[in-house]
């Protein structure tokens, strides 16, 4: 293959690679009822398949930014791709739930490569190139999220829950032989330094010991020894954590950088908004699967539940493309304040109005609009007012704390509606709705943080020092 023709792939293979692995990573609330059913757990218990790759991408988007900085750039994309294949032969192959788990924890990597195929971009393509394929590869991995329930849907209708990752193992695994066949190595040649596992592993596990106890919270109850132990480990670890990174040389995540108003208040929205979003997603994909004859729900298959969702994929990208002249006009803290309250109209709307499914795909509508908003307007609220030194490690901590928060919301969800179960044991009307009204105030709640905790720090100057090779490449945002 010539060099030029070469050079000319670069951009869609990664495009692919980013929407690969966003989908695949994504195959969880559509299958949930699936799995429960499947391996005979209860749906909280199900949930974990959704909430465990969500926690791995949380720990994993810093940790392979800072093993993919520098000359190993292209191995660790390599690396990951590999390992969300094995993670869908793992899946695939699940006998038992806690199989499952580990294979959906690898597939879970692959919310962290965005990053990577962002700053490969920046390494490879000719600059002109180089602004649109980022802003492309930052939709993709938007859009892959929305766009990988219908897709897992419709192959878990036909071929069952194993066909659904199988698909993804064969679909990431041609994926990976494009990426080394296609992509170069890293024309960077500094020492990246050493990563901070410690702060990884701690996080890790206050995350872990956090997310467990939200959602057994009501199996187990909320007054017994192993949830109040849990909750307090992951308080403790948290605290710990915390010092840590503060102390560290080179650590994870820059928590200095929240001593900006505008960093607090972006990252701030950032954790409750993935909280409302993932809560809405799970709920209202399992509230469409429920069988009519508990008196509500739609008896949808998957296939039906993930189309529900592509009102959301769609409105979200449309309504980031109109976002530069939005500010222009209202500003951002209005934009964004306004965006988190359209989000909490449309869960709203879904809470009172859920007997047709017409209603379900209005909801989706409505929450695209608010969320493609207020996710497009957090980076430039973060960025406005910090130093561009320290743009990237900004704009990596809203992604961690955005994961987090999409972990957190699929733990509240599985809590919510084990508190609320029939004679049956399955959940009824009355907990769906309770986890979309308990959206809809966390979505209030965010208008506020996004209205009292405005950016208060100045704009950075020209002269300040422009965000390093190394803070673009764990992060993968571009200063301009």
């Amino acid at each position: 293959m010539s060099g030029v023709r070469r050079s000319a792939l670069i951009g869609p293979v990664l495009v692919l690679a980013t929407l690969v692995s966003s989908i695949v990573s994504s195959f969880g609330a559509p299958l949930i009822p699936t799995v429960a059913q499947d391996f005979d757990v209860s749906l909280s218990t199900a949930h974990w398949s959704l909430t465990v790759a969500l926690l791995v991408g949380t720990v994993g988007s810093p940790v392979l930014g800072r093993l993919g900085d520098g000359p190993g750039r292209r191995a660790t994309l390599l690396g990951g791709l590999a390992v969300v294949t094995a993670g869908g032969v793992v899946a695939a192959l699940a006998d038992g739930m806690g199989m499952l788990l580990v294979g959906r924890g690898l597939q879970g990597v692959g919310l962290g490569l965005a990053p990577l195929a962002i700053a490969t971009a920046r390494d490879t393509l000719p600059q002109a190139k180089v602004a649109p394929t980022i802003a492309l590869l930052s939709v993709s991995a938007a859009a892959g999220l929305g766009a990988g329930y219908p897709i897992s849907g419709l192959i878990a209708g036909t071929w069952g829950l194993s066909g659904a990752y199988w698909f993804g193992t064969v679909v990431s695994g041609l994926t990976l032989a494009c990426v080394a066949v296609i992509v170069p190595p890293s024309r960077e040649r500094h020492d990246p330094g050493r990563l901070d596992w410690p702060g990884a592993v701690l996080l890790a596990l206050a995350l872990v010991s956090a997310m467990v106890g939200v959602s057994q919270g009501s199996e187990w109850g909320w007054g017994s020894p192993a949830i109040t132990g849990l909750l307090v480990t992951g308080a403790l670890l948290l605290a710990i954590w915390s010092v840590q990174q503060l102390r560290a040389a080179s650590p994870l995540v820059r928590l200095r950088l929240l001593r900006h108003p505008s960093v607090l208040s972006g990252d701030a929205c950032a954790l409750v908004l993935g909280a409302a979003m993932y809560m809405v997603l799970t709920g209202m994909t399992e509230f469409v699967q429920s069988p009519r004859s508990g008196g509500f729900g739609f008896s949808a298959s998957a296939l039906v539940a993930g189309l529900v969702l592509i009102p959301l994929s769609v409105l979200m990208f449309a309504s980031s493309r109109v976002l530069p002249s939005l500010v222009a006009r209202m500003g951002i803290r209005a934009v964004l304040t306004l965006g988190c309250l359209v989000a909490a109209l449309g869960s709203g709307f879904f809470a009172l109005f859920h007997g047709s499914l017409w209603q379900a795909f209005v909801m989706t509508g409505i929450l695209g609009v608010g969320l493609g908003t207020t996710f497009a307007a957090i980076p430039g609220l973060i960025a406005q007012s910090v130093p561009a030194r320290e743009t990237g490690s900004a704009i990596g901590f809203f992604q961690v704390l955005r994961f987090v928060g999409y972990s957190l919301g699929s733990a509240l969800t599985a809590t919510v509606l084990a508190s609320h179960l029939d004679g049956t044991g399955h959940p009824t009307e009355g907990g769906y709705t309770s986890v979309l009204w308990t959206s809809t105030g966390i979505c209030v709640v965010a208008a506020a943080l996004a209205w009292f905790l405005p950016a208060g720090s100045p704009q950075p100057t020209p002269t300040e020092e422009t965000p390093t090779e190394s803070d673009r490449a764990r992060t993968g945002t571009d200063e301009r």
